[in-house]
């Protein structure tokens, strides 16, 4: 490839999630302009989620060194935390890592259906911020395309449990009559989304809340579930068995001293699940007498025990990758050679142009009106 197509990225596979929110970018657009002004890039993705921080970007000439000191100078770090924490690929293998991304088989839950909606925002976002460009909206438009055609062949993402339900599952296990408890859901995105289907499919009753009322009103239509304002919430945890925190804050919404104040006037334990990244629950919690805290490091453990189904599917969607993955390099590489193509055409146009007018030139005038 004349561009090179790069991958740079911390996830859960090599680092926990105290560690993986810490790479959390805040600010999308300031990202794209600090990546594409200082390492190189002339073309940008960022895909964050719970479980992954990603950089997909597209360059004649990139220098990784310059992509770790932008991205330690968007969140603060030092350069030196990126060691351990960051993988880097290019070319075929990040083309690669993209379809396992698309086809779910990335995922911590594979063939999880998150992974692929949060992808398609990703790249909207991106063109919204003009960021990416030619190659990287028409490699991730093709890259979504092919995972769904993955999806639907194989049925990995059938048979199997979300982030939500697994969520859901690990209150059940460790929560007795849940039906019979106050369950809070913290949060209207993805995950509250998909924790909000999985109380709703088991016939749980459940409040919901989020900043504004309107939010959890919205939300409550469509998911089930009973609005309640924000500020209530804060100042009366006592009032909860079960928490389901799945929201985005620079701060921790549930802290150790509200939780302190709420068992005071408990007598029974409560459970709190922090779904977010980054943690929007203060880990000095778990140290409150009778309060269980789970976050989505614990959640991995659920994953091997539910993923027996979609893990017998893996190899046939690795083959179906390996096939896509050169149909896919022979297009990226199409599209470096289109303005090379371009150009030649161009100048025999040119050429023959000029070799027309010399032609005309050298006959005389009654030839010149026949030919033309």
């Amino acid at each position: 490839m004349n561009q090179n197509i790069i991958n740079a990225r911390v996830t859960f596979r090599n680092s926990p999630i105290h560690i993986l929110e810490r790479f959390t970018i805040r600010d999308l657009e300031n990202a794209y302009d600090q990546f594409k002004e200082h390492s190189g890039l002339d073309e940008c993705v960022i895909i964050q989620t719970c479980n992954r921080i990603e950089l997909f970007g597209k360059a004649q000439n990139y220098d990784i060194n310059k992509i770790k000191k932008t991205w330690a100078s968007l969140t603060g770090l030092e350069e030196e935390a990126f060691k351990e924490n960051i993988e880097f690929v290019e070319n075929g293998e990040a083309l690669h890592h993209l379809l396992k991304l698309t086809s779910g088989l990335d995922s911590m839950v594979v063939g999880e259906e998150q992974i692929l909606g949060q992808i398609k925002n990703s790249i909207t976002a991106a063109r919204n911020a003009k960021a990416s460009g030619q190659h990287l909206n028409n490699l991730f438009d093709k890259a979504i395309r092919i995972g769904t055609r993955i999806r639907n062949s194989t049925g990995i993402n059938r048979g199997g449990i979300s982030v939500g339900s697994m969520a859901v599952k690990l209150a059940e296990e460790n929560i007795d009559e849940l039906k019979l408890k106050k369950i809070l859901l913290i949060g209207t995105g993805e995950v509250s989304t998909l924790v909000a289907k999985s109380l709703g499919r088991r016939g749980y009753d459940f409040v919901v809340t989020s900043r504004t009322l309107q939010r959890s009103q919205a939300f409550c239509e469509t998911m089930g579930g009973k609005p309640i304002k924000f500020e209530e919430v804060l100042s009366g945890f006592e009032k909860y068995d079960v928490l389901f925190v799945a929201t985005t804050a620079p701060y921790f919404l549930v802290t150790q001293e509200r939780i302190i104040k709420a068992m005071k006037e408990r007598k029974n334990g409560m459970m709190i699940l922090d779904l977010s990244n980054p943690r929007t629950v203060d880990e000095k919690v778990a140290t409150v007498g009778r309060v269980k805290l789970m976050n989505l490091d614990q959640i991995a453990e659920m994953v091997e025990k539910n993923m027996k189904t979609r893990l017998n599917k893996v190899k046939s969607v690795e083959n179906i990758i390996s096939e896509e993955l050169s149909v896919l390099e022979a297009s990226m590489k199409r599209l470096d050679a289109e303005p090379l193509v371009k150009d030649v055409f161009k100048n025999i146009d040119s050429l023959r142009e000029k070799e027309l007018q010399k032609a005309l030139q050298m006959l005389n005038e009654k030839d010149e009106k026949k030919i033309k």
